[in-house]
């Protein structure tokens, strides 16, 4: 085997000093467009994201009223 040299973490970038941010004033109005979901452009994007179209309508905002979503990564426990 061939050793690592510990100067690859040396080599770290340094962050420079954090300087504060502005935040910007309450008075900003916020514009909003609106979004053609049916567009090709978002037409492409939701072939590659949905699998059925159920997924495509919950993606848009459309999904089930009153449906349970679906726990990620839970373990069931063995006995």
């Amino acid at each position: 085997r061939k050793s690592r040299s510990h100067s690859s973490k040396s080599a770290k970038k340094t962050m420079s000093p954090k300087t504060p941010k502005k935040r910007s004033s309450c008075s900003a109005k916020v514009t909003t467009t609106e979004v053609d979901i049916l567009s090709p452009a978002a037409m492409e994007n939701i072939y590659y994201i949905a699998h059925n179209a159920a997924d495509c309508l919950a993606f848009r905002g459309f999904g089930w009223p009153n449906s349970k979503k679906k726990k990620k990564g839970t373990k069931r426990k063995k006995n």
